[in-house]
């Protein structure tokens, strides 16, 4: 009687080390070579869109011959700049658009701050109703109301001043700043609030001393989107403001378009490389502050 000697065998392949085994062994069909390479060839159109004008205002901008194709400056020269850095054409201009885009961003970051609070606390009937009309406000052209707004404008004796472009620039701003506002104040834990109401506070210190500050990333950002979207904004102050003297910078720039069908581009490029700064550092000096924003985690205690 023989014993026969078990011979040992391998374990199956699991599915997972089966399929990592046919990915690693799989080459890419000719199809999906051809689907890749569309993709790129369309994300690189696209990001030409963006490119080719950023570098045609960066050329044109050291360039005193410019015109509207992208070429090599023949000779760099800050000219440009020289002829557009006086007070009619830029400083006063720019101090403009600082008042009244300044202004209307803390008219709105206020008015949001203010209206986001009970939304984002207490619950109500109309709370929904509110939303959805905050939300169709975001949609509706400005083109729409301009001449209604005007009427009354000329009626309270607010055209051509500060006080009122700078309530209905923060009007057109407040239905987004309000939406992002409440996203942002939502995050803020109400057991904080709590606890500062159990010592005593008031609704409007708890959110005086607790909520702002835990929110201020996204008051910050509330505070870049409103502020870039106003200082670009063309149509409004161009209809509420007629002296040339409040005019600001995104509306003097029809200072380099003559009658006759002219533009000096050269000037124009530079005078857009300095109209778009403020707009540029006020990101890049709050950006720093928003890492590790809303890390609540250690603030409640369980």
């Amino acid at each position: 009687m023989t014993t026969e000697t078990p011979v040992p065998t391998q374990p199956a392949p699991s599915p997972a080390g089966r399929a990592a085994g046919v990915r690693r062994h799989a080459r890419p069909r000719p199809q999906q070579l051809a689907g890749r390479a569309a993709v790129n060839v369309v994300m690189a159109l696209i990001g030409a869109c963006f490119v080719v004008p950023m570098l045609w205002l960066l050329l044109g901008a050291f360039d005193e011959s410019a015109g509207l194709s992208v070429s090599w400056p023949g000779e760099w020269s800050l000219g440009n700049f020289r002829a557009v850095l006086n007070e009619d054409t830029t400083y006063r201009p720019m101090l403009n658009g600082f008042i009244l885009c300044g202004g209307a961003t803390l008219v709105t970051l206020t008015a949001s701050v203010l209206a986001a609070y009970p939304l984002s606390r207490y619950q109500s009937r109309f709370k929904r109703p509110f939303l959805l009309t905050v939300l169709f406000t975001t949609g509706l052209p400005i083109t729409a109301i301009m001449v209604p707004v005007y009427g009354l404008f000329v009626q309270l004796n607010l055209i051509d001043t500060y006080t009122g472009t700078i309530l209905f620039m923060a009007t057109t701003a407040l239905p987004i700043a309000i939406w992002l506002t409440k996203n942002f104040m939502d995050a803020v834990p109400i057991e904080l609030e709590e606890a500062a109401w159990t010592d005593g506070a008031s609704p409007m210190q708890a959110l005086r001393t607790i909520v702002l500050p835990l929110m201020w990333p996204g008051l910050s950002v509330v505070a870049i989107y409103t502020f870039i979207h106003l200082w670009g904004n063309f149509f409004v102050p161009f209809v509420l403001l007629l002296s040339n003297e409040n005019l600001p910078a995104s509306v003097s720039i029809f200072t380099f378009f003559s009658q006759y069908g002219s533009v000096m581009y050269g000037q124009l490029a530079a005078y857009s490389l300095i109209y778009s700064l403020p707009a540029l550092l006020l990101y890049l000096v709050l950006s720093r502050r928003l890492g590790g924003a809303f890390a609540f985690g250690g603030a409640v205690k369980g």
